[in-house]
């Protein structure tokens, strides 16, 4: 990867914090007020527990992006944390914290063994023949 392309990356990583660190701020939908209609309270935690998945899921976004900038500034941005090979270009512009290679990801997403995918078993090698 050319350092045009790092700091590009960079860029868009120190961005995304940022912007991530102002949400994360924002906890106010998670507070707990009492109603003494049993309506108002069930529609309150519905609303809380939404405000709570969100909140989780940006801090793990932030989580992600601080760790892609490390990458960077390791010298292993851009490289597949399972096997080693470079990540596509496409994919690092999707999602810049990836670290996986899209194979190595969807092993991940569908809880495979990644050593299998990266060594195949004989098995399969002999059902494919």
């Amino acid at each position: 990867m050319t350092k045009s392309e790092l700091d590009r990356f960079r860029a868009i990583l120190t961005a995304k914090v940022a912007e991530l660190e102002r949400f994360t701020r924002h906890r106010e939908g998670i507070t707990i007020d009492r109603s003494a209609d049993q309506l108002e309270e069930i529609q309150a935690a519905s609303e809380r527990a939404l405000a709570v998945c969100n909140l989780d899921r940006e801090f793990n976004q932030l989580r992600n992006a601080r760790a892609a900038l490390r990458r960077i500034q390791e010298g292993n941005f851009g490289t597949c944390q399972q096997c080693d090979e470079e990540i596509h270009p496409k994919r690092l512009a999707a999602v810049p914290w990836a670290t996986f290679c899209i194979r190595c990801q969807e092993a991940v997403d569908n809880n495979l063994d990644l050593e299998e995918i990266q060594a195949p078993s004989h098995d399969l090698l002999r059902r494919a023949a």
